[in-house]
């Protein structure tokens, strides 16, 4: 696509579907209220994959048996120029990671329908399954070279295990040894639900047809490292000869987070270090030339909120270039148009995922699309007459678009939600500013109930969200669907105080050190803006959050009499015991200016058990006990506070869940129990 015509026609075709939505004013009276019954109802669309030849779009589609409490997945394809998408797995239960042969007529996928995940391959429609391995340790992530002749995969081995029969032997010690204790003399020895054992996950390579592996990382590292989002951390080069990928090879890797990026040759041997930051460096993607390596890079050494940005490494001369350091946004997930000659990438700004273009070379970044909601998945066609993406709302899930160079109004794909979306009340997001105390500048979204009628008086839950450093978007969400409490009967609030991300990152920043600070502040800015307006009741006002949305939720305790009910769900409660039990110490080190004897009175101040004697509001609290990152004592810390203090409480704890509640029926029971504690304490229609 040529820099001038093809970009209006992309940007001038975003503002047209943009404009056709905002058209669309739903009769809420003859539709049902979205609930969490609907919500399970919705097909989570994810993995879109354009043919080579540009024809089909093969993505993976998750769906909810509330039955047998799971959430299957299986892959489907869809003509790349509109028609009906085809379901084309059908055996097994967790079907995904589609990725095609160059011949556009077969794909490679990942399955468990032989009992363990493992690598298969199918035609184009489904048929003729083959299973490609057979490893004892499963296989994750793979991705095919653009020959088609290797395969790229992780799976969790035993480092120095040269084969699957050593890791097979060892897994069956393992499993035969009389005792399950663990035993460790190092950190990080757990991590978010699971505890560390002696396999780590390493990058593998094969031949397509199946065969013997080679270990591409065989030291004791996890390759790539963990990550909750963003675009994988590895990849091939155009000419198959060569693997970029991500890795910590720091001693401690629960204070660091110098993650660096490495090449090695598809055969093995060293990995020479192409990056040299003190924060992390992820996302390789190589241009499709193969001169350069395009990635994301944080530049402060143990901040994992650090602005990402867009990077370049040019491979023949070993310069990294920061191409878009001027602009003071974070970067989300990237692609290489077809020429090579430009980069495409997402960044976050003010709740939304917009796309940039840029010159691989630098320069001056130019937006390509407005962002309604938030894209992403950026494919571009061969011959670079369409891209397809991902886009979502705050009222309507992933759906998967085309957008011709030729202009026009882009083309749904999937549509696998059209009916359930149909049948429902989705009221769109709006927004609003308020100013803090220090003039800064506050934003929020809100979500109004279906049927709003501006003579009523509606009671109000405030999400507060988590992080600290994220931010509530005009996006989708399965834990704390707006959509599910504005249909109970609620003016939903959705406030991005300080610490949240996409406003610059001064104001990320200034949350550092300062938890219950200009947050608080803030906040109960956004409350007063909101009781003063003439459709919201003020004395029916309620606050939720989760993870630091949680914590938040706890200081509100201790600090304010302005609410009904509150609502905790993994929340923070003593700073200092938190540290000392959670994983990922770069955290509090960072935030909390070092470790709890290091710095006592930060940890004191900012803890909301410091304010026990405060408690007086309402308030339910939610924890799963498989939670490390802020583990469940914390939840049980605050219930015990709240009972001696004689404040009504209740406890809700899953045995079976970790830092988020994802079981479909424990799902149900969450939205549920928190919608009764509402409906108890301020109203609403659940």
């Amino acid at each position: 696509m040529r820099a001038g015509a093809g970009l209006r026609r992309y940007t001038l075709g975003m503002r047209l579907v943009l404009a056709s939505l905002a058209l669309v004013v739903p009769l809420y009276a003859q539709k049902l209220n979205f609930d969490a019954q609907a919500l399970m109802k919705i097909a989570r669309i994810s993995e879109p994959q354009l043919s080579p030849d540009g024809k089909l779009v093969a993505f993976t589609v998750e769906t909810v048996d509330l039955e047998k409490n799971s959430k299957p997945k299986h892959i489907y394809v869809v003509p790349a120029g509109g028609g009906t998408a085809v379901q084309i797995t059908r055996e097994g239960t967790q079907n995904q990671r589609p990725r095609w042969m160059p011949d556009s007529k077969q794909l490679v996928f990942l399955s468990n329908r032989s009992g363990s995940q493992q690598i298969w391959s199918m035609n184009a429609d489904g048929s003729a399954p083959k299973q490609i391995a057979n490893l004892s340790t499963e296989a994750d992530g793979v991705t095919v070279s653009r020959d088609g002749r290797m395969l790229l995969f992780t799976s969790e081995v035993f480092p120095g295990c040269p084969d699957d029969a050593c890791n097979q032997a060892k897994l069956a010690a393992e499993k035969s040894g009389r005792t399950q204790a663990r035993i460790y003399d190092a950190l990080l020895y757990r991590h978010w639900t699971k505890w560390a054992s002696a396999r780590r996950k390493h990058l593998l390579v094969m031949p397509a047809e199946g065969g013997k592996y080679k270990d591409l990382t065989p030291a004791a590292f996890e390759v790539p490292p963990f990550s909750l989002s963003g675009p994988d951390d590895y990849g091939f080069s155009p000419d198959g000869k060569e693997v970029a990928y991500a890795a910590n090879t720091d001693a401690d890797q629960a204070t660091s987070t110098n993650v660096d990026l490495f090449t090695v040759p598809v055969t093995g041997g060293e990995a020479k270090r192409i990056s040299t930051s003190l924060g992390a460096d992820r996302s390789p993607v190589y241009s499709p030339d193969g001169n350069y390596i395009a990635f994301r890079s944080q530049q402060r050494s143990g901040y994992e909120s650090d602005r990402w940005r867009l990077a370049v490494f040019e491979r023949a001369t070993g310069k990294v270039n920061l191409v878009n350091e001027s602009q003071d946004r974070p970067v989300e997930s990237l692609a290489w148009s077809p020429d090579s000659s430009r980069i495409f990438y997402v960044t976050e700004d003010r709740g939304r995922g917009h796309v940039q273009m840029i010159a691989a070379a630098g320069g001056v970044s130019r937006a390509i699309t407005p962002g309604a909601g938030h894209i992403d998945d950026i494919q571009f066609a061969p011959d670079d007459s369409f891209m397809i993406y991902t886009e979502q709302t705050g009222s309507r899930p992933v759906e998967i678009y085309r957008a011709s160079r030729s202009g026009g109004t882009p083309i749904p794909l999937a549509r696998l939600n059209d009916a359930v979306i149909g049948q429902c009340a989705l009221t769109p997001f709006e927004e609003f500013w308020v100013e803090a105390p220090d003039k800064s500048r506050v934003h929020s979204f809100v979500v109004k109930p279906p049927g709003f009628d501006p003579k009523r008086k509606y009671p109000v839950v405030f999400l507060i969200h988590g992080g600290p450093q994220s931010a509530w978007g005009e996006s989708w969400s399965y834990r704390w669907n707006a959509q599910v409490f504005a249909g109970a009967g609620y003016v939903v609030v959705m406030p991005n105080p300080r610490g949240s991300t996409g406003y610059g990152q001064k104001f990320t920043d200034e949350i550092n050190a300062d938890w219950g600070g200009k947050v608080y502040e803030d906040i109960m800015a956004v409350v007063e803006h909101v009781a003063a307006l003439s459709y919201t009741d003020a004395n029916r006002l309620t606050a939720a959050g989760g993870s630091y949305g949680g914590y938040m939720v706890n200081w509100l305790l201790g600090h304010t009499d302005r609410f009904r009910a509150l609502i905790s769900h993994a929340g923070l409660y003593d700073l200092s015991s938190f540290t000392l039990e959670t994983e990922e110490l770069w955290f509090p080190l960072w935030e909390f200016r070092g470790l709890p004897w290091e710095n006592p009175e930060l940890y004191t101040q900012f803890s909301p058990g410091t304010y026990a004697k405060d408690f007086k509001t309402p308030t339910l609290v939610v924890h799963g006990e498989q939670d490390f990152r802020v583990p469940y004592g914390q939840g049980l810390q605050l219930f015990t506070a709240l009972q001696m203090q004689r404040a009504p409480s209740k406890l809700l704890l899953f045995p079976d869940e970790g830092h988020w509640i994802l079981k479909p029926q424990n799902s149900i029971l969450w939205y549920a129990t928190v919608l009764d504690w509402l409906k108890r304490w301020s109203g609403g229609r659940h």
